[in-house]
């Protein structure tokens, strides 16, 4: 792990520690990793092995434990210090983390429950190489929701372009991923079935414009069905990133699919992940 990834996991550990009941929302806890919104969910889950919001809410259960414990503040103000805004729903956090509720743990002396021990991830290993690419224009239809549901907007995507005759403009497909899915709600995800244009090629009627600028990209080659991506990007943000000391510039990563589950099979698929580096 290089020193600046170190430096920033362990800055996001201690924010967390030291402020259960303050704003730890995703987007402040990319703020205090001072990295991308786009990439430091992924970054932190691959390498910590648990979400953002995992570790949240497992600090301050723990720490509540401990008030607990000690049995000197009530349980009202023991939630309002580890940021719960009512006790109703810190008893129903702890009751799921600890089994009990929280004054039936202050009578019984439950034993504490050990904070989580990491163990060493594993990944499966690829290949990544970093290229020097030309502006990249794509023009597509925007999802929201499950990204198991983008199909059905490449499909639509299809259609328009087979009935406008457009293929003969565009250089093939992409997928947009805004977010990690591991940490954001199913209903806020936001993502991007898009088209690539040629270098003449003007963005369709009806669709929306995504421009990628020039520069260099952390290009992963992944060989298989879709349903599997995952390691890819597991492998990509947990290892290769922080080992390279490369740093991803604030764009969505995004995905070029370099055949069709039409015409393939699922084992047989092949698609870069790719990653736009400052």
């Amino acid at each position: 792990m290089s020193q600046n990834y170190e430096d920033r996991i362990r800055r996001v550990v201690r924010y967390i520690h030291e402020n259960p009941a303050g704003d730890l929302s995703l987007d402040r806890l990319a703020d205090v990793a001072a990295m991308s919104r786009f990439h430091w969910h992924r970054v932190f889950h691959a390498m910590m092995g648990e979400t953002c919001a995992d570790m949240v809410r497992r600090v301050r259960l723990h720490q509540a434990s401990l008030m607990l414990a000690r049995g000197e503040l009530p349980v009202a103000e023991v939630a309002r210090q580890v940021g719960y805004p009512t006790p109703q729903s810190f008893g129903r956090a702890f009751r799921a983390a600890y089994g009990v509720t929280p004054l039936t743990f202050r009578k019984q002396g439950v034993p504490l429950v050990a904070l989580r021990q990491m163990k060493p991830e594993e990944f499966r290993m690829f290949e990544v190489v970093i290229e020097e690419r030309k502006e990249a224009r794509f023009a597509g239809l925007s999802h929201e929701g499950s990204y198991n549901g983008i199909g059905a907007k490449f499909e639509e995507l299809a259609a328009l372009a087979t009935t406008r005759g457009l293929w003969p403009q565009m250089q093939g497909m992409v997928g947009i991923y805004c977010h990690d899915p591991s940490e954001t709600p199913e209903a806020d995800l936001r993502s991007y079935a898009a088209l690539i244009l040629g270098p003449d090629a003007d963005v369709p009627e009806g669709l929306e414009a995504q421009t990628y600028p020039a520069g260099r990209v952390a290009k992963l080659t992944y060989k298989g069905p879709y349903s599997n991506m995952s390691e890819a990007y597991h492998y990509l943000y947990g290892r290769w990133l922080p080992e390279s000391g490369e740093e991803a510039a604030d764009l969505a990563p995004f995905e070029v699919y370099l055949n069709s589950p039409i015409d393939t099979a699922a084992e047989d698929l092949l698609t870069e992940v790719c990653v736009v580096l400052k």
